[in-house]
Order: C-alpha cells, then sequence, then structure tokens
C-alpha cells in the first residue's frame, strides 16, 4: 500500500511518499480502506518540526483526520461491518467523560500514526460512523476541527443556546464549523478576518456581524460596539496568547473564551480573567461522545462542512503548502483513493 510518512521533520519537503504492506486487522480491530483526508494547522507544525507537545517519531504517518469504508473486520467485533463508512476518532482512546491525560498517547499523527495512508488499523472503538449526506471528503474534515468546534460551543460550562453571541476568530476549519453550528442553535455571530472577501463568504454562510481586524486593530472596541457594552457570551479563540486579551476584553462579564489555537505568541494578563469573571477554558478536541453529539446535529440540520480545496494524493505536499499560505477558507482535503 502507499501512504506518506516524515523520516524527520522541519520542512514541507520532509513529507515523503513510501509503501509497506498492507495490515491486517487482530482481535477487537478493523481494517479501513481509506478514501480521503484533511489537514489542520496541527499538522503544519508536525511536519515543521513546531509542534508545541513535543517532536514525533521518525517515519510517522501525519494527518489526525481521515475517513473511509470498513474492508476487513478482525474478530470480536460486532459494531462494524464490511462497508460501514467511518472516520477515525483524533485521540483513539478518549471515548467519552472528561479529558485525561492519558488519551493524548492515542492521539492520531502524532503519538500514533495518521490518515494520509490507503489503508488503516483501527481498533474498533476509535471510530465512528458518517452522517448519512456527507461523502468521504466531508467526512475526512470532521474529526478535529469540527470536534473541537463542537466541544468549545457545547460541552462546557454554559454551553451555547439559542440568542447567545458568539465572537468566532478567522476563517480556518475550527472557526467555519463554529459559524455553522452557531447558525444551527440560533446564536448571533460576529467574525473577524482581515480579508473583507473571506468576510463576504461568512456572512453567506450565516455570520450577522463581521469585523476586519486590519481595518479594526482594536476589534475588541468594534464587538462591544456590536453589542451595545455587554461583550459576547462565547469566544472561540484559535489565535493564542497573542489575541487573548483582545478575546477576554470582548467577552461579557461572566462569559466564556474556549482556547484552542497557538496562532499568535504573547503573554496572558490574569487580571483581565478576574476582572470580568471570565470562564477561560483550554480545548483539546474532544471525545467519541462529543463526536457522535455533533453528527447527530450535523444529520438533523443538513450541515456540510466547508472545503476550500481538495489536492489528489501525489500533491500532498501542494495541500501543506496551501494550508501555509492561509489563502484558504474552511478545510484543505487529500482525496487516497
Amino acid at each position: 500500500m502507499k501512504r506518506y510518512i516524515l523520516p524527520k521533520t522541519g520542512a514541507i519537503s520532509d513529507l515523503t511518499p513510501d509503501e509497506c504492506a498492507t495490515p491486517q486487522p487482530g482481535r477487537g480491530q478493523v481494517l479501513v480502506r481509506m478514501k480521503a483526508a484533511s489537514l489542520n494547522y496541527r499538522d503544519l507544525m508536525i511536519v515543521q518540526g513546531r509542534y508545541a507537545r513535543g517532536g514525533v517519531a521518525a517515519n510517522r504517518v501525519p494527518l489526525s483526520d481521515g475517513a473511509g469504508e470498513v474492508v476487513e473486520i478482525g474478530d470480536e467485533v460486532s459494531e462494524w461491518q464490511v462497508g460501514d463508512r467511518v472516520a477515525g476518532l483524533f485521540m483513539q482512546d478518549w471515548l467519552g467523560g472528561e479529558v485525561d491525560a492519558r488519551y493524548g498517547a492515542s492521539a492520531m499523527g502524532g503519538a500514533i500514526d495518521g490518515a494520509l495512508t490507503e489503508y488503516r488499523v483501527f481498533d474498533a472503538h476509535g471510530l465512528v460512523r458518517l452522517p448519512e449526506h456527507f461523502s468521504f471528503e466531508q467526512g475526512a474534515t470532521l474529526p478535529c476541527a469540527a470536534v473541537t468546534a463542537w466541544n468549545a460551543l457545547y460541552a462546557g460550562q454554559h454551553p451555547l443556546k439559542s440568542g447567545d453571541s458568539v465572537l468566532l476568530l478567522g476563517t480556518g476549519g475550527v472557526s467555519i464549523f463554529a459559524l455553522q453550528l452557531a447558525r444551527a442553535a440560533g446564536a448571533r455571530i460576529i467574525q473577524t478576518s482581515s480579508s473583507d472577501d473571506k468576510l463576504e463568504r461568512a456572512r453567506e454562510l450565516g455570520a450577522d456581524d463581521t469585523i476586519n481586524y486590519r481595518q479594526h486593530p482594536e476589534w475588541q472596541e468594534e464587538v462591544q460596539r456590536l453589542t451595545g457594552g455587554r461583550g459576547v457570551d462565547h469566544v472561540v479563540e484559535v489565535g493564542g496568547a497573542g489575541t487573548l486579551p483582545r478575546s477576554l476584553a470582548s467577552s461579557r462579564v461572566g462569559g466564556a473564551v474556549n482556547l484552542i489555537g497557538v496562532l499568535t505568541g504573547g503573554e496572558i494578563d490574569p487580571s483581565l480573567i478576574m476582572r470580568r469573571s471570565v470562564i477561560l477554558r483550554g480545548i483539546y478536541v474532544g471525545s467519541r461522545e462529543m463526536f457522535e453529539a455533533m453528527n447527530r446535529t450535523l444529520e438533523l440540520h443538513r450541515i456540510e462542512p466547508v472545503i476550500d480545496r481538495t489536492f489528489a494524493f501525489d500533491e500532498a505536499r501542494a495541500a501543506f503548502e496551501h494550508l501555509e499560505s492561509q489563502r484558504h477558507l474552511g478545510k484543505v482535503v487529500i482525496r487516497i483513493d
């Protein structure tokens, strides 16, 4: 079978085509013919050797997100059949409940081999069924970005409800999924970007208000103006320490800021959190329980992922370069078959 590996990391050029024998499922496992995979910023950081959670083993297969078809069943597997359309969990062992440090050892594309391969063996518990109306390419966008957005909006102390206001930073995979999920809930959405074209697309997808942060560097003031000085109920914060102070200042007193991204550097002043009584919550993707709940919502509302561009399997490096360029809106996908 064909796959990609990382003999070393440091540059996109380190992504290397490789061939090996097709694996066979053991007891409690299934073999999946991978049909598509999608990229996240984490994947780019891993390839470039910048991943904050540490390096990866030599010859690691990259990418956390993939979808495909079950083609072989191991012994003692009853929940899957040949032909089932599935996606893998980001953390294969986080099935439900609160996150635990030990689950990180099962994170695909980092701690263990990922999805950029023609075939992959999964433990039976490490898969979810795709929404019925999804293609494999659409299904491949879900495990990291979509589940992260769901966790941020619905799995915290104060889950999103109709009429709440949400601030979304940028138009990458997590932010666009959060836009779609918040729209389905009847929330008011404020979206930021440096591109007027991307903001126009965000409005087409349902954003109520948009802010170009190049035109409004102190964009938290615009958020406060748009909300009549109250601030928003929820922030999906993908920038990191560099944008966090403005996100905290955009929140209402007692609001929630869900910290996901590491795109910008800087330091965090905890006094802002205290003065506004903000709930600051770190998000590291989510569990199978969250994934399945999200899929029910996607099916009910017939939500379809926003795919910016799809690349062929032999164009994997070009897909990473496109993600690195930040020209995308939504998800970047690699078709494997």
